[in-house]
């Protein structure tokens, strides 16, 4: 059967797929035609899939299916990958990291979370592009841009407007740019992300989407790339949830006022930042009306308090840990340490260091990192102890299991989830609410995205 792909989420092509009205073929040969017409303008394709090799395998799961020998709820379901999940180089897809210094770089086997969505049943169509390094590169790189895939750009918005800040209304926002634009775009039902501070939030926001930033090191990550371990996790984007109730969910929304985009990120226009305050507050109105427990305004410290430890961490993991698990991924890489990486973009200059992204600072910062390790292990439970003293007094305070807050604020890079709202009238960018739970409660945070779509609006559609 026939199916809108801007809409159709992974629910309705399970029910068809079970129900006989379709089959895995079908449901592929339907995002091609829609990467046919929108990739070209788009780039949120860093690493398309080989649609000889991508049929086969839904052939083959069609077949499963005929013979009830069903993997997972997923079976046959297509899904785009962030260009950080290594896949085995048989499957005919690169993974760089949007770096043009690990293109070539060959692999044997899948990484862990790749592997677990190939036993599921789940189609991989391609890699998409990504936020270099997911921004381990150069400070104030625009997200969404790397040198292997170039700049994504959003379905909803298209062009950037010239000189647009990191965050501002044109931008697609986030690393994990490419899956975001992709699932909004049509491209596939879903998409696996990854998140350092606001990588799948941001993005998810700024194209209508539901998702989740799971519990940081809960999650195997042999065969991702992270920037650190103490802040990445993968997780999902998606264009819905499912039906469950209140019950249970207390949530306390913080003060738009007051919680809002710093101007030095993003330049307001006539009207942007009162309809964004308007549709938060009729959304708050609406949950009460529903049967929501909420409590509207809360108060928490501003997170500008925690120490400013993020970056120090961040070179650190990145240089000791993270880069050298990524290359280990593979059987056969040009690669092997942060020092090459600098060298190779110092080298290929005109290509991998292209005007206005001239610099890599970070990554040089990274390479000439000589904190040792019990320094920074340091700075990660000071800043450990002080965010969940943070968030545990306000939970506590309040009695709540939710903070919720625009995802137009600052809460963005602490987040752990995103719904959407609406569309700006000035240029139709979608915007949406940023979520924080506690550690371990993505139940929580599910049930609350899952209620919440069921009685807001539908969520912003591209017009392409």
């Amino acid at each position: 059967m026939a199916f809108d792909v801007l809409t159709t989420n992974a629910v309705d092509l399970q029910q068809w797929l079970e129900d006989g009205k379709t089959t895995s073929i079908q449901i592929v040969q339907a995002y091609f035609a829609q990467i046919d017409l929108h990739e070209l303008e788009l780039n949120a394709l860093i690493s398309p899939a080989p649609r000889e090799r991508v049929l086969a395998i839904a052939a083959a799961l069609d077949q499963e299916r005929q013979q009830d020998k069903l993997r997972s709820p997923f079976h046959g379901i297509p899904i785009i990958l962030k260009d950080s999940f290594v896949t085995a180089s048989d499957l005919g897809m690169s993974t760089t990291a949007g770096s043009l210094a690990f293109i070539g770089s060959k692999a044997s086997k899948n990484g862990a979370i790749t592997q677990r969505l190939i036993d599921a049943g789940l189609i991989i169509l391609g890699k998409a592009n990504m936020t270099e390094f997911a921004g381990m590169k150069m400070t104030m790189m625009m997200p969404g841009w790397s040198a292997h895939g170039g700049q994504t750009l959003s379905p909803y918005v298209g062009k950037m407007e010239e000189n647009e800040k990191l965050l501002g209304h044109s931008a697609p926002g986030g690393s994990s740019t490419g899956s975001a634009v992709a699932v909004a775009s049509g491209f596939s039902p879903l998409a696996m992300a990854t998140e350092t501070i606001g990588s799948i939030v941001t993005p998810s926001t700024r194209a209508g989407l539901y998702s989740l930033k799971p519990t940081i090191g809960v999650q195997d990550t042999t065969g991702l790339y992270t920037m650190t371990d103490f802040f990445d996790s993968p997780g999902p984007m998606a264009k819905s949830a499912a039906d469950v109730s209140w019950e249970g969910l207390s949530v306390g929304f913080l003060d738009p006022k007051v919680w809002n985009m710093a101007e030095d990120f993003c330049t307001q226009f006539q009207g942007t930042a009162e309809q964004m305050v308007d549709e938060y507050e009729a959304t708050v109105s609406c949950l009460k009306d529903r049967g929501c427990a909420v409590k509207y305004p809360i108060d928490i410290s501003d997170v500008s308090t925690l120490p400013p430890t993020i970056l120090p961490i961040a070179y650190w993991d990145f240089k000791n840990v993270c880069i050298p698990r990524f290359i280990e991924s593979f059987d056969e890489c040009a690669i092997s340490s942060v020092g090459d990486i600098v060298k190779f973009n110092s080298d290929n200059s005109e290509n991998a260091l292209p005007a206005p992204f001239t610099k890599q600072n970070d990554l040089e910062a990274a390479m000439n990192c000589t904190d040792e390790k019990e320094h920074i292990q340091g700075l990660k439970n000071e800043l450990r102890t002080i965010a969940k003293q943070l968030l545990d007094e306000v939970f506590n305070k309040e009695q709540i299991n939710l903070v919720v807050a625009p995802g137009d604020s600052s809460l963005c890079v602490h987040a752990a989830a995103a719904v959407p709202i609406g569309q700006l009238r000035y240029n139709k960018r979608p915007f949406g609410l940023c979520l924080v739970a506690k550690a371990g409660h993505e139940d929580t945070l599910l049930r609350f995205m899952m209620a919440y779509e069921k009685i807001s609006k539908p969520r912003p559609v591209p017009s392409i």
